[in-house]
Parts: C-alpha cells; sequence; structure tokens
C-alpha cells in the first residue's frame, strides 16, 4: 500500500496517479504487499531533514528512511520516501522534463533506495540506474539520464 501525504497541499502534484503509479511498480518488483509512505515537504522541511540525518545543510530532492522495524514485528513497512516538490520542479524545468515525469522518476528512485538499492559505488550506481530506466520506459517516461 503506498500513502501519499501531501503536507504543503501542492495542487501540482496527482496524489491518485502517483500513487497507483507506485503500487504498480512496487508489485513489479514482487516486493508484495508492503507499505510505502510518501511525503511530499517544503525547502525547508527537507533541508532540516538533509542536516539533521546526512549532515548536509542544504535542501535536495528526496531522501529515503527505510524501516528499522525489529525483525520480530510481522510487518510488511519499506519505508518512508520524502520529496521536496519545490527542488524536484526546479530541477525538471532546469533539464527540460516535465514535473509530472521528473516527479515519478524521483519517488521510483527514492523508493529503490527503500529496496537496498544505492550509488555510491559506480557498480551500485550502473545497475541502479539500469532499473529505473526499465521502469520509466514502461511508463512511457524517457531515460531521465540523457
Amino acid at each position: 500500500m503506498v500513502v501519499i501525504q501531501n503536507s504543503i497541499n501542492d495542487l501540482s502534484i496527482d496524489v491518485q496517479n502517483l500513487t497507483d503509479i507506485l503500487q504498480q511498480v512496487i508489485a513489479d518488483l514482487g516486493v508484495g504487499a508492503s507499505e510505502l509512505l510518501i511525503r511530499i515537504v517544503d525547502i525547508a522541511e527537507i533541508q532540516h531533514l538533509n542536516k539533521t540525518y546526512r549532515n548536509k545543510d542544504k535542501p535536495t530532492n528526496v531522501l529515503s528512511f527505510p524501516s528499522d522495524l525489529p525483525k520480530e514485528i510481522d510487518e510488511a513497512i519499506l519505508g518512508d520516501v520524502v520529496i521536496c516538490s519545490a527542488v524536484v520542479k526546479a530541477e525538471a524545468q532546469m533539464q527540460h522534463k516535465t514535473f509530472e515525469h521528473h516527479l515519478m522518476h524521483i519517488a521510483v528512485h527514492g523508493a529503490l533506495h527503500l529496496l537496498g538499492y544505492d550509488h555510491i559505488e559506480e557498480e551500485e550506481a550502473e545497475a541502479m540506474e539500469a532499473l529505473e530506466i526499465k521502469i520509466l520506459h514502461g511508463l512511457k517516461i524517457c531515460n531521465p539520464y540523457e
């Protein structure tokens, strides 16, 4: 189950479409019944979270927080993905992409982090990017890395 918290009431976000697509992506990845929270925030909140959890005092487009429930608790909770729509909008404009397509890419990117994908090492980055491209292609969204 995907839950979207649009904490800033950003009317440019189609919450139902984002929910439906992410639920399909999670199912296609074979994750099964899992809970994923997507929280849409403003620049101040994302910057505070980035400073608190990553020691970077600047805004960012997305942060992922995997569930840290003990294994004894039998709940399928992937975790939380926090997205700053203002940063995503600015990036989309700079990269000549639609906001909706860039938002979907960022949401998929954040969700993949919750599933253990990363881009610190070159080999990991290539695998994660290839999966993102494949998922986005299925959504009729162009390769975001071109």
